[in-house]
């Protein structure tokens, strides 16, 4: 199908009729008038990734055509139904073909049907004349409308009335392209009416077949033309044209179908097949299937019609459609590493791409596989120049049954405009590692149609930013981004929220306030990890979310999968705020989010606590983050019996273990390194294991992994690669420690800091001025509102100071729960509660007296469904309750309702906590 441009009259009319009447309809195969750029979105994307509502088929969609605000559809279908409607509900018969305004999606008056009178009919072509005034059908179809065919038909525009074609083809007709005098065909055919053909060949406008010859051994399955119609495209799955060598592409003479241009073996291995072409005013587009080969996208020029660009990723494009200076494509793409993008993994099926550049752009709208052939998208169009809407819109045809995740069948569509979807919400981190400095940092944000998003910071609920910056990110590379608060000052406590506005303006929700106190002095343990210039360090000090914050100033965050359990305490390095992480020995894991590269002698450091005898990987590095890795390398890993082992791969598995077992519960500090002094692996500060004979390992390209990856092949494979423990203070060097330095770092991890005690509620529960007498100590959720009086009320049992210690500060940290209408736009306040009251027994007429006008500390906004809050609270009012009961309610005075989780929660780290700091007077 060639590329099609309509004219941009806009004037009101309904009906295929009327809409095409209006204008001279397309140029097929130019440029022709384009509506502006949509400058909302990060340039040159042109297109929204929101879906319009759009019908839908009951099949597979195989080919598309517009004209002049109306978009023709055609493939392997009986039905269409509105958009949202089940399968089997408010169908309309369509036997193979439906025409659809492009604007709003909906059915226009075009009604063809295209049969066969055994087997199945299928549209595979359509294709609209230069002046607008045909469609011409190609397929596997022996009538239409009960008029016979021979899978080949022309139809009159507006008024879609069949025109006299006669030409007859002896195999399926796959691809069409038009110009005012002649019209050019490609398919499985080897005859035309008649006369041999092999798989390309050329008619009239009134279906005569001409002397024009472009024969090729094997099937036809794309045309387009070059916009001064001089030659001809082709593309299929042919080895030779004319005689002449030439694989899946060729250019040949418009006028007499001799070779222009061939491509002989090797351009496009000989695995690939081009299964469709686009065209702009500079050059021609393919879209190649490979078995085992070449499935990519590649961009050639005009004059020279030599390669421009290419691209390497792996999963078969179908569809190729131009807009303005983007190449949006159709494909099953699952791993585009040899560009520098994604690793092997789940499918992503709409790309776009420059004209210039085969960078991935950032628009990621996504079907999924669909119907049995497992392709998803099988062709694009854009639709141009309608009579009633500014926008224009890139339709997307083929066999995927949902969109953007939500059910929709065959058919789908995208615009120039508005862009009305939010950036996902930051997940944000702050932290303090002394001299006075607070570094936030945070994920960047996920937009489907703007890779470049402007972040700003808040500080202390206030509403102007007091951080604005840009970053760029795309689905499987969210970098971290990094800030340090000039104004923070030792000993003062701040808290941060961050949003994400796209170009288009939206903006969203405020990130979960985290709040820190400024030290003077850091952890010793800290001091010692960075004084060494860690490439990565993951200290998963965070209590919720996805996000692994690296403190080593490289912005090297982590990504958590499978849920591992965050704010694992008592952790390995005592301090505020820190704790570790639990990986469940199943499926849950942490990797880097770019890859590194070039480390042939290194440190890799950790601290480990297991009782597991199924054994498991620490860290190590692999070629993939959301499969277990083909390739990996530079491994740590315990054994079935509890002993350590440190590997690397030259040529052959290089590796050391450890004498002793150490899955014995505790925390231990271990160390592996390879550079001039060898293979070493220390535990606890002393060597364990070493090897001088590999001084080197080799040089790969990959992403860190921390709790599992794949061991397939290493010695002492445990029977499970997954690590069922927990881990802390993850860090990775690009030299190799001295025993001493490793010696150090242990050391330090004993220097006395202050020190969080975490205090788990020992009752808590809400009441309900609508229910009076109900109670509700067993629900696992905490309801606080003004209006209606929802009130929650916490108690603990508060320890007290460590011998030698004093309390420095508390907080009050809850958790929003994952209702849809659990986060709230209003401000709570903690206050003491005075009166006596029993988690099984207190209903809103039994409630305790609580002190209103002394209020500990306030919960600001806490809007974010699943935000973790940490308020801090009046240190003496705390100081006074130790060894004691410490019991808080939480008020509001607003409408809007919060639910929080209780203690009840199944997630122990959803419940609410008492976070206490102590530390020498």
């Amino acid at each position: 199908m060639s590329t099609t441009t309509g004219s941009s009259t806009r004037v009101r009319a309904t009906g295929v009729g009327a809409v095409l009447a209006l204008t001279g309809g397309l140029l097929a195969g130019t440029g022709g008038t384009l509506a502006p750029p949509a400058r909302a979105l990060t340039p040159p994307v042109t297109m929204t990734a929101e879906e319009l509502p759009t019908w839908q088929t009951n099949g597979i969609v195989h080919a598309l055509a517009e004209a002049n605000g109306v978009v023709f559809a055609g493939g392997t279908f009986s039905t269409v139904r509105p958009p949202g409607a089940a399968p089997g509900t408010q169908e309309r018969p369509a036997a193979n073909f439906v025409a659809l305004d492009a604007a709003t999606g909906e059915p226009v008056d075009c009604d063809l049907s295209f049969t066969v009178g055994s087997g199945t009919a299928t549209i595979r072509a359509l294709a609209v004349s230069p002046d607008g005034q045909t469609l011409y059908a190609g397929g596997t179809f022996g009538s239409v409308n009960g008029s016979g065919a021979s899978s080949l038909a022309a139809f009159d525009l507006p008024t879609c009335a069949r025109k006299p074609f006669p030409t007859a083809a002896n195999g399926i007709v796959r691809a069409i392209a038009a110009t005012d005098d002649r019209v050019y065909l490609g398919g499985d055919f080897t005859q035309l009416s008649g006369q041999p053909r092999g798989r390309f060949g050329a008619v009239d406008t009134a279906g005569a077949v001409q002397g024009w010859r472009a024969d090729a051994d094997e099937i036809g399955k794309a045309i387009a033309l070059t916009p001064d119609g001089e030659d001809v495209i082709l593309g299929g799955n042919f080895f030779e044209v004319n005689g002449a060598s030439s694989h899946a592409l060729a250019v040949v003479d418009a006028g007499t179908g001799a070779n222009t241009r061939t491509y002989g073996l090797g351009f496009i291995e000989d695995s690939s097949t081009v299964q469709a072409l686009a065209t702009d005013a500079t050059g021609f587009y393919t879209a190649n299937e490979g078995t085992g080969g070449f499935d990519g996208r590649i961009a050639l020029d005009f004059g020279t019609f030599d390669q421009r660009w290419r691209d390497t990723c792996l999963g078969a494009t179908q569809a190729v459609a131009v807009h303005q200076e983007v190449l949006y494509s159709g494909h099953h793409a699952h791993d585009c590493s040899s560009m520098g993008e994604f690793p092997n993994q789940e499918r992503y099926h709409l790309f776009a791409q420059s004209v210039h550049d085969p960078k991935l752009l950032g628009w990621f709208p996504n079907t999924n596989d669909g119907l049995g052939e497992q392709l998803g998208p099988r062709v694009m169009a854009a639709a141009t120049g309608h009579p009633s809407d500014d926008r224009d819109f890139m339709w997307v045809g083929g066999g995927f049954t949902t969109v953007n995740g939500v059910a929709q069948w065959g058919l789908t569509r995208f615009a120039t405009a508005p862009d009305t979807g939010d950036p996902s919400t930051p997940e944000t981190h702050a932290a303090s590692h002394g001299g006075g400095r607070i570094e936030v940092t945070w994920r960047s944000s996920l937009d489907l149609d703007d890779h470049l998003l402007t972040y700003r910071v808040y500080r202390d609920g206030g509403s102007t930013p007091v951080h604005t910056t840009t970053g760029e990110s795309v689905p499987w590379r969210r970098p971290q981004l990094s800030w340090t608060d000039p104004e923070a000052a030792a000993g003062e406590t701040h808290s941060y929220r961050v949003t994400a506005t796209d170009g288009a303006g939206n903006t969203s929700p405020l990130s979960a306030p985290v709040t820190v106190t400024a030290v003077g002095d850091g952890r010793a343990y800290t001091d010692e990890v960075l004084a060494d210039d860690p490439l990565l360090y993951w200290p998963y000090d965070e209590p919720a979310h996805n996000f692994a914050s690296d403190a080593s100033g490289n912005n090297g965050n982590g990504v958590h999968r499978g849920g591992p359990e965050r704010g694992v305490t008592p952790p390995a390095v005592p301090g505020t705020d820190a704790a570790g992480i639990g990986y469940d020995g199943t499926d849950s894991y942490t990797y880097s989010d770019r890859t590194y590269a070039g480390l042939t002698r290194y440190t890799l450091e950790t601290w480990f606590r297991t009782t597991t005898t199924r054994g498991g990987k620490l860290i190590g590095m692999g070629n993939r983050i959301l499969q277990p890795s083909s390739s990996r390398d530079h491994n740590l890993y315990m054994r079935d019996d509890g002993r350590l082992t440190f590997g690397v791969y030259t040529n052959t598995h290089r590796t050391i273990t450890s004498g002793d077992a150490w899955n014995d519960g505790e925390w231990h500090h271990v160390a592996a390194s390879v550079g001039a002094n060898g293979m070493r692996l220390y535990v606890d500060g002393e060597q364990v294991a070493s090897s001088p004979l590999t001084t080197s390992a080799r040089s790969v390209t990959g992403y860190w992994r921390t709790g599992g990856d794949s061991l397939q092949g290493w010695p002492g494979r445990p029977s499970s690669d997954w690590f069922a423990g927990q881990l802390d203070e993850t860090a990775v060097y690009p030299a190799q420690l001295s025993a001493g330095r490793v010696e150090a770092h242990h050391e330090a991890a004993s220097v006395p800091v202050d020190t969080v005690t975490q205090v788990a509620s020992a009752a808590d529960t809400y009441v309900n001025a609508a229910a009076q007498n109900a109670g509700y100590g067993t629900h696992q959720q905490l309801a606080v509102r003004g209006s209606a009086a929802y009130e929650s009320y916490l108690a603990f049992e508060v320890p007290q100071a460590p011998p030698g210690q004093v309390l420095k500060a508390a907080a009050l940290r809850v958790r929003v729960s994952g209702d849809a209408a659990a986060g709230s736009a209003d401000d709570f306040a903690v206050v003491p509660v005075t009166g006596s009251w029993s988690e099984t027994d207190t209903t809103y007429a039994t409630r305790p007296a609580v002190d209103r006008a002394t209020v500990l500390g306030t919960l600001s906004s806490p809007d974010t469904l699943g935000g973790v809050h940490t308020v801090p609270l009046d240190t003496g009012a705390v100081g006074e309750a130790l060894g004691g009961t410490f019991d808080v309610a939480l008020t509001g005075e607003g409408t809007d309702s919060l639910w929080l989780w209780a203690r009840e929660a199944t997630t122990s780290a959803y419940r609410p906590q008492l976070l206490l700091t102590f530390g020498a007077p």
